[in-house]
């Protein structure tokens, strides 16, 4: 299977997160002297670990837009599903120095899956841009596919319909991006695969390549090093278009019209941002999204920049809302 610009997946991911050691190294992206008028520094609260792709994309933007907003601090805030880091973001001050990174869970799923947040998705805070999306991809132990006979999503349907309660499915956990697409293609399919969740899409993968799961739909960036090894399988990817990262991989919409799951994240402020201040770093982001060394960083982490403005993002995230409200609830999935 081509990847485009990737040789082999697991070296350039790993030459990815070198590529972004130095901004780990350090908290503050500086600015010259000539940004820094615009006075103090911004913090950007980052709701996930350090060192993972929200974190390491968040450093590439903020040094991208240091020369616009002046010195730059990323911040690590994980846990709870998100709902801690998004939680400060809230309750910071409107003045334009607080940031956040808002996600598929904190700003599509969360709203659907708890019964009580700590915040509200859509009064607390102000959408500035979106900053990228990752296509995910259904895959199969190749060994697995070829033991079925299974080389496109038609192929799988029909086995499951054929097999019925002997296909299964895993995923990084129940509400995880990989168990609502699971979820949502058993509703289109009818086949009723049975959910086996992991903790964590690492510990997924490996039971994938184990043979405990039939099938999974992962994260690109996670599945890569697997897919150019050879060892997993692509079925197709789950954006309504083709992925430039996988040409050859039809989307799932091919055969299920609309199907559409796919990882993004952008920045927000607190409510209550004033619009002169949504205007310059909204002005920043997209500026920096659109340089070609934020894109190529980015692609090494299977990342496709999506630069908007701020009520571009606003529609974006609410129709995302939509979205996840019916899936959640065809899963199934709940939690605390």
């Amino acid at each position: 299977m081509k990847f485009v610009q990737q040789s082999k997946a697991h070296l350039i991911y790993a030459h990815a997160l070198r590529s972004v050691a130095a901004l780990a190294l350090c908290c503050m992206v500086f600015a010259p002297p000539v940004a820094a008028a615009r006075g103090g520094v911004t913090r950007i609260i980052v709701p996930y670990a350090a060192g993972g792709p929200v974190d390491l994309t968040t450093r590439i933007l903020a040094e991208a837009m240091k020369d616009e907003l002046g010195p730059i601090i990323v911040e690590d805030r994980p846990g709870a599903a998100a709902n801690i880091g998004m939680t400060a973001v809230a309750q910071a001050k409107p003045d334009g120095r607080t940031l956040g990174v808002a996600s598929t869970p904190t700003h599509g799923v969360n709203m659907w899956l708890y019964s009580h947040l700590p915040f509200d998705p859509n009064k607390d805070f102000t959408p500035i841009s979106q900053m990228l999306r990752v296509p995910n991809v259904l895959v199969m132990k190749k060994e697995t596919a070829d033991k079925l006979h299974i080389n496109t999503v038609a192929d799988l349907i029909a086995y499951g319909k054929a097999h019925p309660g002997k296909l299964n499915f895993g995923s990084g956990g129940n509400g995880s991006g990989g168990h609502l697409a699971g979820a949502l293609f058993n509703a289109r399919t009818g086949i009723k695969a049975q959910h086996i969740p992991f903790n964590g899409s690492h510990p997924a993968e490996t039971a994938l390549l184990g043979g405990q799961t039939d099938f999974s739909f992962d994260n690109l960036a996670t599945a890569a090093a697997n897919i150019q090894a050879g060892l997993l399988k692509p079925i197709a990817v789950t954006t309504l278009q083709r992925s430039h990262f996988l040409p050859d991989v039809p989307p799932v919409a091919d055969t299920l019209p609309g199907f559409e799951i796919y990882t993004w994240w952008g920045l927000v402020g607190p409510a209550g941002l004033s619009p002169d201040e949504v205007k310059k770093i909204n002005a920043a982001a997209v500026h920096a999204l659109g340089s070609p060394t934020v894109k190529s960083k980015f692609a090494l982490l299977f990342a496709e920049t999506v630069p908007s403005t701020p009520s571009e993002f606003a529609a974006f995230m609410k129709s995302e809302q939509l979205k996840y409200k019916e899936i959640v609830k065809l899963s199934g999935a709940h939690a605390n």
